[in-house]
Order: C-alpha cells, then structure tokens, then sequence
C-alpha cells in the first residue's frame, strides 16, 4: 500500500506557494521544498518540510530535490532582468523535464496561463504556453493550471486606489476579464497532488466565479472600500513607456505589451466554457484579501 505520499514544491515563499505548502502540510503530506533563501520560510514551516536551498533551474538542485519525490509543483518565478520571457520560461523547463525524467517523478503540476491554442504571440503567455510542452515532454503525468488575470494583481494599484480612487489597466472597461484569487490557485493545486489517481498531460483552465468588466471591478471596489473607485484605461504604448523609464529593455517592453493585447483581444475568452470554477468571487476577495491592505 503506498505511504505518505512526497511532494515537492517550487517558490514556496511565494503568493501561491506559500498558501501551497500550508494546504499540503495540514493533509499530511511530506513536502520537500525547493527555496532560494531558506530563511524567509517561517520557523513553522522549516520545522515541517525538507529543505533543498537553491534555485531550480540548477539541475544539481533539482537531484538534491527529487529523488523519492511522488509529485511536483512547479511555478517559474518573474525575472524582470532575462533577455525574454520565453528564454527565461523555457530555461527553467528544459532544467525540469530533464530531471522528472531523471528521477521518475510521476506527476507535475504547473501555473501556466490559459488561452492555450492562442494564434499569435502572446509575450510572457506564450512563454508559459512553451514549458507546458517541455514539461510535458518529460513523461509525467502532467496538468498546466491555465490562469487569468490574477486577483492579487492589483495589488500594484494600491497607491492609486488609496490617494486617487482609481485602478488602471489596458483594456476595455466593458469587456469581461476572467480573474482568480491565488488562494484558489493554491487549492486547485493540493487538491491534485494529494489525489495523484488522474494521468495524461492536459492543460486545465481554472477561473473564479465572476465575469465582471473593469466598470465593473470598480463598482465592487467603491462598495467595499466605502469610497467611489473609477477605472482608467492605459494605452498599452503608454504602459510601455512607463517600464522603459523603469528601466525595462526592448524585449521586456515587448513581452509585456504582447501579454497585455492578447488579454484585451479575449485570450482568455474561449476557457470559460471548460474551466474548472473556484469559489473566491471577486467582492468576497475584496473584503478579505484587499481591504485591509488598503
């Protein structure tokens, strides 16, 4: 009969690891973590799991890391600085495929975006789209969690939202955006690698419950925040200004401005129909997640 199964998981000081590693831990689970810096896990979670320190596209971290190991999560961390998105993406990939295979790791779950299937480049997206097929590759059983826009996002908006009662994106202010909470992105993610009975490689869009447009995140937000919020649409040539003067080279631009299209022209559109539903809708995010923040 098989034991407590081991898992191991990648940016676990991360919005999603983090919330990852307790979810595992309270099922009982054995987690070894991959962590560039152990000493930002908290003393509670250092007691709990294994520790490989390193950085896991660095195949000898990852043979300290997964030998015995039943499945992985996996998630490649923002690198502002690489010359692209998808060099950065695919040079972690290549790492990972090569060493499941190694190691016989049977399954592995991934944050990539959804809109698999997309017909034109799609910048950092895209670049998610190319480790799928490298991972997948590997012989795992494999599922891409195919993600909207973050809820956690607009986290980056903070300041405007307190000072000027405004959130900007690029698009339209009344076409839907499909949004999740990283909460639900953490609890998709445990819910499959405690269950490990599922097999085949598959990409699996996973949304919250609403369809709001931008008009109307910020109805949403003026009612909970007590206050009026607007939205501001950004031209994106606008938003690529603002990260050249941030210091961001071509490509960076790019990549992001490439992104940034693709979810105004409905990358995101043609998942809803298939997408598995989480349970954090956008007002109950508000009231718990940003509000005390604001």
């Amino acid at each position: 009969m098989r034991g407590v199964l081991m898992i191991a998981v990648t940016t676990p000081t991360g919005q999603i690891g983090s919330e990852l590693v307790g979810l595992l831990l309270d099922q009982d689970a054995q987690v070894r973590v991959i962590v560039r810096d152990a000493s930002r896990l908290s003393d509670a979670v250092r007691e709990r799991v294994e520790i490989v320190e390193g950085s896991h596209d660095d195949a000898a971290v990852l043979d300290k890391a997964l030998p015995g190991a039943d499945a992985l999560f996996w998630l490649v961390p923002p690198n502002p600085q690489a010359s692209s998105a998808e060099a950065h993406y695919l040079n972690f990939a290549r790492a990972g495929r090569a060493a499941v295979a190694r190691h016989g790791v049977g399954h592995v779950v991934a944050v990539s975006s959804a809109g698999h299937g997309w017909p034109t480049r799609a910048g950092v997206l895209s670049a998610a789209f190319a480790m799928d097929v490298e991972l997948a590759a590997s012989g795992a059983a494999y599922r891409a969690l195919g993600l909207p826009f973050y809820m956690e996002n607009l986290f980056r908006h903070l300041e405007s939202i307190r000072t000027q009662g405004t959130f900007s994106l690029t698009g339209a202010g009344d076409h839907p955006l499909a949004m999740i909470a990283t909460r639900d992105i953490a609890r998709t993610a445990a819910g499959l690698l405690v269950d490990l009975a599922w097999s085949g490689q598959e990409d699996l869009p996973v949304y919250g419950p609403d369809r709001l447009t931008p008009d109307g995140m910020a109805e949403v937000l003026s009612q909970e925040l007590g206050r009026p919020i607007t939205y501001r649409r950004v031209p994106i040539e606008d938003y690529g200004s603002l990260l050249r003067s941030q210091g961001a080279d071509d490509q960076a631009v790019q990549d992001v401005a490439e992104a940034f299209a693709a979810h105004d022209e409905g990358i995101y559109d043609a998942d809803w129909s298939r997408a598995a539903i989480t349970g954090t809708d956008f007002r109950t995010w508000c009231r718990e997640v940003l509000k005390p923040r604001v």
